[in-house]
């Protein structure tokens, strides 16, 4: 079964910088062919949709609260999938999972929605204090 490891969490003061990193285990996916994408989970809050990248097309999407802050992109070998974050605020902590689809990305009111992820990673914890 494909599952997905993610790594490069732990705790970073307010305007500091992480990346995340996120490749598969037991299975080799090239990330050029999936919808890949990130999500976060804040005790007692839902989990939601970070940023989402198919790379045979279209523009990543983000949540409007890390616009201009977080950037996903693939390595070379499009096997690693990243999540680079700055400017990192106390309400980014949370953790992180790295999900894909083996499909194009949803657009429009179904970008970002887990439901459309059937693989996924155990997560990766994200840290900000002030």
């Amino acid at each position: 079964q494909v599952r997905l490891v993610e790594s490069g969490g732990g705790s970073v003061q307010a305007g500091g910088s992480l990346r995340l990193s996120c490749v598969a285990a037991g299975y080799t996916i090239n990330f050029s062919r999936y919808c890949a994408g990130w999500f976060r989970q804040a005790p007692g809050k839902e989990r939601e949709g970070v940023a989402q990248i198919y790379h045979g097309g279209g523009s990543p999407m983000y949540a409007d609260s890390v616009k201009g802050r977080f950037t996903i992109s693939q390595d070379n070998a499009e096997n690693t999938l990243y999540l680079q974050m700055n400017n990192l605020k106390p309400e980014d902590s949370a953790m992180y999972f790295c999900a894909a689809a083996a499909s194009l990305c949803y657009g429009g009111t179904s970008a970002l929605r887990e439901r459309y992820f059937p693989i996924w990673g155990r997560g990766t914890q994200v840290t900000v204090s002030s």
